[in-house]
């Protein structure tokens, strides 16, 4: 079978004096999931857009399959990319939309529209053909853009925030629809996107990206249970990071154990409680005064306890309440850098 990995090495892009990409590289297996993660500005799009060819690198490679494509056009590439816009013609029917780089390359009207009607039927919108898309959800269009971008036969699909658009119920049915794509085409999906729980529900590889650079790449597991960094403990969310005599450390909210003022532990003052169901965010300071400022703090940014709801109501816990915060030594990873 042929190798389809896709390999960027010490790609880097600069806009002026600005750095937006800082000389990564990184290696996607053939057929796998790859999700670029991190906040406004790290770099992901920029990377992605050089993988697609809308943008050109200052220095560096991209190889897919053995074959340097670094400066090919995007037609030539063996890459799509779906747009965050969807960018669907308006006065186009959902048919012609999805046929139309066929069209473009002279293919025959019944042979297009003969694969663009089983690109429809995978993704469900064959009942909508003829329709425009202006008569579209944002769902639907989603799944037209999809299906458009497949036209082209691909090696990899490039996706930039696919699902920032949609509303969070549609959000999380969009997700498990492009799992099902993603195993039914086989094909490598790069998927960019701000959300920790997006890249988490969808990715074989996560690579955390900040400042231009990757921070950490990994499965969703390794990337969520061993953080190598406090950023990422930080970024992903879910995690305490805790300055320590022997250095920084990362603790799981949900290993966070609180108990009264004068136990074993770090004393905090409770900021705020938040009812999430079947559990209780505990949000924490080092003390009452840092209620509005901790946020900003390096030290107390982002401390939360997640409290089971039966316990939490068992003995609740009030703003300004004073409490000693502890864990145990086995659920503290230790953090570089």
């Amino acid at each position: 079978m042929e190798r389809t990995d896709l390999e960027l090495v010490s790609l880097t892009k600069h806009y002026g004096d600005a750095v937006a990409v800082a000389g990564i590289d990184l290696k996607i297996q053939g057929g796998s999931y790859c999700c670029l993660l991190g906040p406004s500005g790290c770099g992901k799009t920029s990377t992605l857009r050089m993988v697609a060819g809308h943008e050109t690198p200052t220095q560096g490679h991209v190889v897919l399959a053995g074959r340097e494509i670094t400066h090919l056009e995007p037609v030539q590439r063996g890459t799509a990319m779906m747009f965050q816009s969807y960018a669907l013609f308006p006065h186009l029917s959902v048919l012609d939309n999805v046929a139309f780089s066929a069209r473009m390359k002279g293919v025959d009207k019944a042979t297009r529209d003969k694969r663009a009607r089983e690109l429809l039927e995978l993704v469900a919108m064959t009942p909508y053909a003829a329709r425009l898309p202006s008569a579209l959800s944002g769902g639907q269009q989603q799944r037209v853009a999809l299906a458009r971008a497949l036209m082209t036969q691909p090696r990899v699909l490039l996706l930039d925030e696919p699902l920032s658009a949609l509303d969070p119920f549609l959000r999380i049915k969009m997700r498990a629809e492009l799992q099902r794509w993603h195993r039914e085409l086989g094909m490598t999906f790069v998927h960019v996107t701000h959300s920790q729980e997006e890249a988490m529900a969808l990715a074989d590889l996560v690579v955390v990206m900040n400042q231009g650079k990757v921070e950490q790449a990994g499965t969703a597991r390794e990337v969520f249970e061993r953080p190598r960094t406090a950023f990422i403990a930080r970024f992903i969310g879910a995690h305490n990071v805790v300055d320590t005599p022997s250095g920084a450390v990362a603790v799981r909210s949900d290993r966070t154990v609180l108990a009264p003022s004068g136990g074993p532990g770090m004393a905090v003052t409770v900021k705020a409680v938040e009812y999430q169901g079947s559990h209780v965010q505990v949000h924490l300071a080092t003390r009452l005064d840092e209620q509005d400022s901790a946020d900003d703090r390096p030290d107390s940014a982002g401390w939360v306890a997640l409290v089971p709801d039966a316990q939490f109501h068992a003995a609740p816990l009030e703003p300004g309440q004073r409490v000693a915060m502890s864990w145990h030594e086995a659920d503290a990873h230790v953090l570089q850098g």
